[in-house]
């Protein structure tokens, strides 16, 4: 599954969230971004530290979400921030090689790039749950996405983690996809 990476929502596990990141990691994914956004940062550097342990075991990388301070203290390089968290650490994140960012937009994803992203998440590309009622914004809208920028996009949104869907999103010139849903209820 070298063209997934994993999206955690632990609110959609079935099993004890930490069990669930085992199973997530013995299917090998490119990645794991640990998006927890409802925690506080004292409570997500606590869990933080338990899923990188389970990712180093299991050698797949793993990315912090929101918080790059508690990424800091736990040694973790690669974070991901919304957009604008980028914009406000814009400029703060020495000692990331690793810096994502979801954009909803083609100007978005320029100014992330300029912002030095290395990596975007681009979406909606499909209907999903977490966006119910929002229309997806569709394959023509990640080619876009895609052709206006020069670092790695993987798309995110309704990707489920078959590979018609991760076949049909690298062909409009994504990296890969994003799956959250179909990770966290393996």
């Amino acid at each position: 599954m070298s063209d997934i990476i994993a999206v955690t929502n632990r609110q959609l596990c079935t099993r004890p969230f930490l069990e669930q990141m085992e199973r997530v990691c013995l299917s090998r994914p490119k990645a794991v971004i640990l998006r927890e956004k409802d925690l506080p940062e004292d409570q997500y550097e606590k869990l933080a530290k338990e899923v990188l342990a389970i990712c180093r075991a299991r050698q797949v990388p793993c990315i912090l979400h929101t918080y790059p301070e508690a990424a800091r203290h736990l040694g973790c390089r690669a974070i991901h921030l919304p957009l604008p968290l980028l914009r406000e650490y814009a400029g703060r994140l020495d000692g990331f090689p690793v810096i994502g960012t979801s954009v909803h937009s083609v100007e978005d994803a320029l100014e992330a790039q300029g912002l030095g992203a290395t990596y975007m998440t681009a979406g909606h590309i499909y209907a999903t749950d977490c966006k119910k009622g929002l229309p997806p914004r569709g394959t023509e809208f990640l080619r876009q996405v895609c052709g206006q920028v020069h670092i790695p996009v993987y798309a995110i949104g309704g990707i489920k983690p078959d590979k018609r869907q991760i076949h049909e999103v690298m062909a409009c010139g994504a990296a890969g996809g994003c799956v959250m849903s179909g990770m966290m209820t393996l």
